[in-house]
């Protein structure tokens, strides 16, 4: 079995934790400490929040500023349109910035939304009865 560990910059993890209890997911605490958390996404997928100096171990060169430039897109699956529309909705009432509009493409149905870091989240539903019409 894969897992995926995204390991994002973060200035204030509290803020950062809060950030993503309020779209709902859990802090694992056997993964976290005062320079890091674990943010289970799934039961396969988590993000891995890092304080900036604790990151910068890990990578060589500068760490971008992801409010100026866009260093990754992250993109989480849907189970329906409603859920990519709550889940966007609950980033902005916490503190998330509007990255774009809504997309509809076929059988595709997006939201997406900046943290308070400046990563990018996409969240999206692909409809597999329009994609199989």
């Amino acid at each position: 079995m894969r897992m995926i560990f995204v390991n994002l910059p973060v200035k204030d993890l509290e803020a950062s934790k809060k950030f993503f209890g309020e779209l709902g997911f859990e802090v694992n605490p056997e993964f976290t400490t005062d320079e890091c958390a674990c943010i289970v996404i799934d039961d396969n997928i988590f993000v891995m929040l890092l304080v900036e100096k604790r990151f910068q171990d890990f990578i060589n060169g500068d760490i971008s500023d992801a409010h100026r430039t866009t260093e990754v897109l992250n993109c989480l699956s849907a189970d329906s349109r409603e859920e990519v529309d709550e889940m966007v909705a609950k980033a902005l009432a916490a503190g998330g910035k509007t990255w774009k509009p809504i997309i509809e493409e076929g059988p595709m149905y997006g939201g997406s939304f900046q943290d308070l870091d400046g990563h990018v989240w996409e969240v999206l539903f692909m409809d597999t009865a329009k994609q199989q019409s």
